[in-house]
């Protein structure tokens, strides 16, 4: 009993240490977001407690001077269309590479997997003349392409769940007449859901958080997103950091929304995922 009590205690102990180190850095933001210049010049302490409450005017200077209303449409646009292009290019390349016989299979996938091994930012440089080149820079089409292009983990995920799907619906199907896209479209991709689940949660969430492709291939104000708009307040003197933080509850605001309203569906997605 002594035994099972000391473990049960570590255990809660465990939950209460990482709850802290999770909402702590949120608590810090929040709090921060919450305070005047004046009181940040005043170095009070991150966990200090603003003077007044209900100070909300570093959320109208975020909302208004980072332009964030341009920002959540540009990003929204973005990530619709790059997770939708994910989902239907890796469901697709999966459903090729394992129903379909073609020389060379196995040398496709191999070189899907040293692609996933190689560092971006060692291509950057190419990468940038191309988009440069196609006349895509500066457009939110570089971003979306970019987010379309080169997910190598979404084909592997989709690979593993197509697997597990029988052949013999495939059979059945072209015995009644349906072509290779016909059976993809009406038996295969139906039953992909919780892959797309797990596609959308992870890339959602890749592109959603992303600073590095839009600062780089989107410069101008006009196109920024939700991560760059809050560069906006980072001067070469200094930074409005209740500005900023007031700009991050805003942007945190539609992930938690989104996260409590489908939170069965992203465990469910993640937990399917892992056991295929």
């Amino acid at each position: 009993m002594t035994r099972r009590a000391v473990a049960r205690a570590l255990v809660y102990l465990s939950l209460v240490l990482a709850t802290v180190v999770v909402l702590l850095p949120l608590a810090v933001v929040f709090l921060t977001s919450l305070k005047s210049a004046g009181e940040m010049a005043d170095d009070g302490g991150a966990l200090s407690l603003p003077d007044d409450p209900l100070h909300l005017g570093n959320y109208v200077t975020a909302f208004q001077d980072g332009r964030m209303l341009t920002a959540f449409g540009n990003t929204a646009l973005v990530l619709v269309v790059a997770v939708g292009g994910t989902v239907l290019i890796g469901s697709m390349t999966a459903y090729a590479i394992d129903r379909f016989t073609f020389r060379f299979r196995k040398l496709v996938v191999a070189l899907f997997l040293v692609a996933a091994l190689v560092p971006g930012v060692t291509t950057q440089v190419a990468t940038f003349q191309i988009v440069n080149s196609l006349g895509m820079f500066d457009t939110l089409w570089a971003p979306i392409l970019l987010y379309m292009g080169t997910d190598i983990v979404s084909i592997y995920i989709f690979l593993q769940f197509i697997r597990s799907i029988p052949v013999s619906l495939d059979e059945a199907a072209r015995l009644d007449g349906a072509n290779a896209f016909t059976v993809y479209r009406k038996i295969v991709f139906p039953l992909l859901r919780p892959a797309v689940a797990t596609v959308v949660i992870v890339k959602g969430i890749t592109v959603y958080n992303d600073f590095y492709i839009p600062f780089l291939y989107m410069p101008s104000e006009d196109l920024g997103v939700i991560s760059t708009s809050l560069f906006r307040f980072k001067g070469p003197f200094g930074a409005h950091w209740e500005t900023i933080s007031a700009g991050t509850v805003l942007v945190i605001l539609p992930t938690l929304i989104v996260f409590l309203l489908l939170q069965r569906s992203i465990y469910n997605g993640f937990m399917r995922g892992a056991t295929k």
